[in-house]
C-alpha cells in the first residue's frame, strides 16, 4: 500500500519519464545519459531488483525504488540519495505542467476523459 501511495504522489514525474523514454529527444537523452553515469557509480543502485518499487524494473534506485530508465528521463525528478542529490531536477512544477498541456494529458484526471 505504501508503494501505491508513493506511485500516486509521483505520477506526474513517472509519466514524464515514461513519455520521454517512449518519445526520445536528443536533449533528454543527453541529460539521462549524464544522470545514469552518476547512478552507475552510486552505492545504492539496485541491479538485481530487490529494492525496486515494482518488481522486474531493475536497474532501479535502491533509495526510492524508481526504475532508473524512467527516473533519469524525468526532467522534473532529482536524485534522492540520503547524502544529497547526485543530480537535480531541470524542470519545476509549472514547467512540468506545461509539458502535460502540450501533450493534452491531465494526470489529475484519473482516467476520466471529457
Amino acid at each position: 500500500m505504501k508503494n501505491l501511495r508513493k506511485i500516486f504522489e509521483n505520477r506526474k514525474k513517472i509519466f514524464e519519464g515514461i513519455k520521454n523514454n517512449l518519445f526520445k529527444s536528443e536533449d533528454v537523452e543527453a541529460i539521462a545519459k549524464e544522470r545514469m553515469e552518476e547512478c552507475n557509480k552510486c552505492d545504492l543502485i539496485d541491479l538485481e531488483g530487490t529494492k525496486c518499487m515494482i518488481p522486474g524494473t531493475a536497474p532501479c534506485c535502491g533509495e526510492c525504488g524508481c526504475k532508473l530508465g524512467y527516473k533519469t528521463r524525468s526532467l522534473s525528478s532529482s536524485c534522492t540519495h540520503p547524502d544529497g542529490p547526485k543530480w537535480e531536477a531541470v524542470l519545476d512544477q509549472d514547467e512540468e505542467d506545461k509539458v502535460y498541456q502540450s501533450i493534452n494529458y491531465n494526470p489529475d484526471d484519473h482516467g476520466n476523459q471529457a
